[in-house]
């Protein structure tokens, strides 16, 4: 009975390994190790743009059924092929530099388009002295936010689009001491006669860009003009700043995200797009596009009970696009009509994106542990306001989850202790009876039921743990909050390794006392593997984030704290 315990004590921690690592498969947007493979939707590429070496010169969505391959939403959708028989001579624009108290934002005259971002108030983990950039077009990195216009049919002629140069007609650049917002304004060349007008809004303290498109009809004649806004990068993600991902196992998720509510929350790799595999909702009258990277994401939102089109396509060699596709009615000669939208490029604050649209608090993704990760993540928000350092805080939220499991621990301890006590007198009855195994298996049953010892009570409190742990792990390693955020001393930023790697020896040295402690298995195979088990797990939490290892260490050193009193109540010696 004892191998029995013995054996279920393994599975269970080999069942715990498993599922954390699952966990984190699912977490970073990797197929489940459970999950069958996705069903396979082919989905029509469209064609890429054919200009190239410019800002946002390589994208452009193409007639409406081919924008993901799904039916247009209004009658007669289409558009031209290319912009302007692709450009022999792409013009130059001008960026411009605009700044408020949490974001530096650059535009591109040609297009209009936000070429660059970077955050103020987020500092780029590998080069500690720089802001944190997340929009940016440069020689070898393409992420930027792009819109326009294009006909719904292709005789109605070309449109202002993200390839059209447009003319500054506001002169503030920075956020004013005082001012609420920071107002910037762009008026393309007319094409055909028609004006598209771009004024940004930036508001103080706040990640979400309020983008008004006006169109302005100075032709003679109606248009039905549609409104495209996309999200256009390159599929390389970004270095991880805590080095390469465990054992070479998955970075985080970097890809595209669209949601609607026919189809809710839906990702989209890049990969899946290579194939043709990519599967999602593609027209309903709400829902957003989102482009998604660990601890930050860049989103295009539109109000509700419009109708849309939703879009993915690649665009060019490792250079990817998601959008939105949005009919704006007819336009008579000499008026006028404006579209509400909104950019938001900043980090994965789940209750901020949560109010700023339906679901998107989503690419904040807890994958299967949502239902108790987010509860976790309420608790250990409230303990920083409390507190006021998030590496406290965490040890505060272990110490909180230790006393709400304290008596389903215990009673496992106890079984732990029962049985290291009993360990003697097993042994020599093993050593006794070693030539007979059946009846080895029938004394140590006997014995069971004369000390009234469960061999299996420890294993149910511990399954029931793990659930708990695992979503601990997964809000660790999630939350943007945590990035940057200092400890004690040399734990400069809980969200990267321990750069002297103090806390990962403390978590061997810790589960090396908890073996200690536990009953040593009779089978001397099982007992070395009780010494080596530890040494193994430990290995990968040298490459974990700190704030993981102090959770883990936290949880040890309670534990190891529980089992030595209930030791010491029944009297068993180590």
């Amino acid at each position: 009975m004892n191998d029995l315990r013995r054996t279920l004590l393994w599975s269970v921690f080999a069942v715990s390994l498993l599922m954390l690592w699952d966990g984190w498969l699912r977490h970073t947007g990797q197929p489940s190790l459970f999950a069958p493979a996705p069903a396979v939707s082919e989905v029509a590429q469209a064609a890429s743009g054919s200009a190239s070496g410019a800002s946002g010169a390589n994208s452009l969505p193409q007639a409406s059924a081919s924008l993901g391959g799904a039916a247009a939403p209004v009658a007669g959708a289409s558009a031209p092929s290319a912009v302007a028989s692709a450009a022999a001579v792409v013009p130059k624009g001008e960026r411009i530099v605009l700044q408020t108290d949490v974001v530096k934002a650059t535009i591109d005259t040609l297009g209009g388009n936000v070429v660059k971002l970077e955050l103020l108030q987020h500092r780029n983990q590998d080069v500690t002295d720089q802001n944190m950039v997340i929009l940016d077009h440069t020689a070898t990195h393409t992420y930027e936010a792009q819109s326009g216009l294009v006909a719904q049919s292709a005789a109605d002629g070309a449109l202002p689009n993200h390839l059209t140069l447009f003319t500054p007609t506001t002169t503030e650049r920075t956020l004013a001491d005082g001012a609420k917002a920071l107002v910037f304004t762009l008026a393309s060349q007319p094409v055909n006669g028609v004006k598209l007008v771009k004024t940004y809004t930036f508001p103080r303290g706040d990640y979400a860009i309020d983008v008004k498109q006006d169109v302005v009809n100075g032709s003679a004649a109606t248009i039905k003009p549609q409104l495209y806004v996309q999200l256009e990068r390159d599929g390389t993600p970004p270095a991880a700043a805590q080095g390469p991902a465990f054992m070479g196992g998955p970075q985080a998720y970097t890809g595209m995200a669209v949601y609607n509510a026919k189809g809710k929350y839906q990702k989209v790799d890049f990969s899946l797009i290579e194939e043709g595999k990519a599967e999602y909702e593609k027209v309903d009258d709400n829902g957003w596009v989102a482009m998604v990277q660990h601890h930050f994401a860049s989103a295009w939102l539109v109000g509700d009970k419009l109708s849309r089109e939703f879009y993915v396509k690649k665009v060019g060699t490792n250079l990817y696009a998601t959008g939105m596709l949005l009919p704006m009615g007819e336009i008579a000669a000499g008026q006028s009509k404006a579209l509400e939208t909104r950019l938001f490029v900043g980090p994965q604050d789940e209750n901020r994106l949560a109010d700023l649209a339906p679901g998107l608090e989503l690419v904040k993704d807890y994958g299967w542990t949502t239902i108790l990760a987010k509860p976790l993540y309420w608790l250990l928000k409230h303990l920083h306001a409390l507190i006021g350092n998030w590496g406290w805080a965490i040890v505060a939220l272990v110490v909180l989850l230790k006393a709400a499991f304290y008596w389903l621990n215990a009673s496992a301890y106890r079984s732990m202790a029962k049985m290291k006590a009993l360990n003697p007198r097993i042994q020599a009855m093993r050593e006794s009876l070693k030539s007979d195994p059946q009846k080895m298996q029938q004394e140590m049953l006997k014995i069971y039921r004369e000390e009234k010892v469960n061999p299996i009570g420890g294993c149910l409190p511990i399954l029931i743990q793990i659930p708990v742990f695992i979503a601990l792990y997964s809000v660790l390693s999630s939350s943007v909050e945590i990035r940057n955020a200092p400890w004690i001393g040399w734990i400069t930023d809980l969200s990267v390794k321990d750069p002297f790697f103090v806390l990962p020896a403390l978590m061997t040295l810790s589960s090396l006392l908890q073996t200690w402690l536990n009953p040593t298995p009779p089978d001397p195979i099982q007992a070395k593997m009780m010494w080596m088990m530890p040494l193994l797990f430990s290995v990968m939490f040298f490459f974990f984030p700190a704030g993981l290892v102090l959770y883990w260490l936290t949880n040890n050193v309670l534990s190891i704290a529980q089992q030595w009193m209930i030791n010491k109540q029944l009297g068993v010696t180590n």
